[in-house]
């Protein structure tokens, strides 16, 4: 009933946003005679931010058609490798007739950035992406929204998680760097335990940003709330059907519009300050500033549901019986034990200033894979970084990128060299 009712809200809302919108074109434009009227400015503004805070938000696109190699501009191209119910993996596909820079592509590693289903799109970590591409051949799970995921197609639990990220790394092959970020991290070591005890071969690196791999070190208001609360709670308070009018009708979810709300509630005056400051911009005619507005919330406001049965499982396995550190975790019946993996470093990064995923929190990892050498295990505090610094932004480029790449860089090259002496 709540998401039908927030659905009717939306619709009603729908013609006052572009209304909105309209209206402040109309006090906006340089051919309007509304634009030279005392106030059009500050009335422009007001209606701008009254369409921002009314419309909907659609899922952005990556918009990645360039990268640099070697000091040469490349095309890129988004393809579609694998497509699942519930997720695509994508592949960005890189092209030029440079012979120098095409050598160096295909001498390149290769990297699955596991994108986390937790709320936001994979596009959120287009910054990500972006950096990757300059000496890597990129990969990316993209998560579909499960309002759109009809009923035919089964539940997903995080154990399909687990699995689809064993299909992406068989798909790809065994010269692929794994990045987890924040989520992921968990399913991802689960995914690579599970291989190592099934005698498959090993990503030749795990990079594990933000996550949760213990939630009760630091414990943050996330991990609060999921600890605070019995696991019914959750199903009988966040667990809505969706609405008639899209195709995952009657699917159980956690909605996007509510996981909204928490995201705004964990830091309401940010928000309350930064649209206020969007606000001003477009008074004092700071394009640039408004614009960088616009491109944050255009992601940030742009949110997917989760499959019922995936959110509460993650709820009870991570936060509430912290089943993976425990050893007593099972997927499919099948045992999870870090411990098994041997051959694959490990690098874990986390943010000073994170307050979603706790200090030593995603560090926990190094305690559960006793199995990797010493030599072969890293750690990365990011100064002055929150949750989304690790992976986007200024010091994701400047600070957390080039520790990665020497990271995959140094075991990559390090591989090559033993499947060379070997053959």
């Amino acid at each position: 009933m709540l998401y039908q009712l927030y659905e009717t809200q939306r619709a009603l809302m729908s013609p006052f946003s572009e209304f909105a919108s309209a209206t402040a074109k109309l006090y906006d434009h340089p051919l309007s005679p509304f634009a030279h009227t005392p106030m059009a400015q500050r009335v422009s503004a007001g209606f701008d931010l009254l369409h921002r805070l009314a419309k909907e938000y659609e899922k952005p696109e990556f918009n990645i058609t360039s990268a640099v190699v070697d000091g040469v501009t490349i095309a890129v191209q988004q393809q579609v490798a694998i497509e699942k119910p519930f997720c695509r993996l994508l592949r960005f596909k890189r092209f030029t007739d440079d012979p120098k820079a095409l050598t160096t592509m295909k001498t390149q590693p290769t990297v699955l950035v596991v994108a986390p289903l937790s709320g936001h799109h994979a596009t959120l970590l287009r910054d990500t992406v972006k950096s990757l591409l300059h000496d890597h051949k990129v990969f990316i799970t993209d998560w579909t929204d499960a309002r759109m995921v009809p009923l035919a197609a089964g539940p997903f639990h995080l154990d399909d998680y687990v699995e689809y990220v064993r299909e992406f790394i068989r798909h790809i092959g065994p010269e692929v760097h794994v990045i987890s970020v924040c989520q992921p991290t968990v399913p991802v070591l689960a995914a690579v335990s599970l291989q190592a005890s099934a005698g498959e071969v090993l990503p030749r690196t795990m990079t594990m940003m933000g996550g949760p791999i213990d939630a009760r070190k630091s414990p943050t208001s996330v991990n609060n709330l999921a600890t605070n609360k019995s696991h019914s709670w959750f199903e009988n308070n966040v667990i809505h059907r969706v609405p008639p009018n899209f195709p995952g009708a009657g699917r159980r979810v956690y909605p996007g519009f509510l996981q909204h709300t928490g995201f705004v509630a964990m830091n309401p005056d940010r928000h309350l300050s930064s649209h206020y400051d969007y606000f001003r911009d477009l008074i004092k005619g700071d394009d640039d500033s408004a614009e960088a507005h616009r491109q944050f919330y255009d992601e940030y406001n742009a949110v997917l549901d989760m499959p019922a049965e995936y959110y509460l499982d993650t709820i009870k396995t991570v936060f509430q019986d912290f089943a993976l550190v425990h050893g007593t975790w099972t997927v499919h019946g099948d045992p999870v034990q870090p411990q098994d993996i041997t051959g694959t470093a490990l690098l874990t990064v986390e943010g000073e200033l994170d307050d979603i995923s706790g200090a030593g929190q995603t560090r926990a990892a190094h305690d559960l894979c006793t199995g990797i050498p010493k030599a072969r295990q890293f750690h990365y505090d990011v100064e002055g970084a929150g949750h989304y610094g690790i992976f986007s932004g200024r010091r994701w480029r400047e600070k957390v990128y080039p520790e990665v790449k020497n990271f995959i860089a140094r075991f990559d090259k390090a591989a090559n060299a033993a499947a060379r002496k070997a053959a």
